[in-house]
């Protein structure tokens, strides 16, 4: 019998996102963030990645220690994505 088979699927770590009032957003798990700037902010997480879009964003914690990164501003919209997907269009913008 397979040995891959045997073994427990490996859970990834959690993550939480808090929104509150579309003014401020609290996400945990963060590994890295990529880019920022005042319309978009996005960072990878163990599995995947996510983008929080507004505008007048600002980074008022990123304690990468810990995984935590909190921003102000207006919030219009947060997507995640496939990590291996977010990385083929950064290394296509960058060759």
């Amino acid at each position: 019998m397979n040995e891959l088979m045997n073994q427990p699927a490996r859970l990834p770590s959690r993550s939480l996102v808090t929104i509150e009032n579309r003014e401020k957003i609290s996400i945990t798990g963060i590994k890295q963030v990529d880019s920022f700037d005042e319309s978009e902010i996005s960072a990878h997480l163990e599995n995947c990645a996510v983008s929080v879009y507004g505008q007048g964003l600002h980074i008022s914690r990123l304690d990468l220690d810990n995984g935590i990164l909190v921003v102000d501003g207006f919030i219009t919209g947060v997507e995640y994505s496939d990590l291996q997907a977010h990385q083929g269009i950064l290394s296509r913008l960058f060759k």
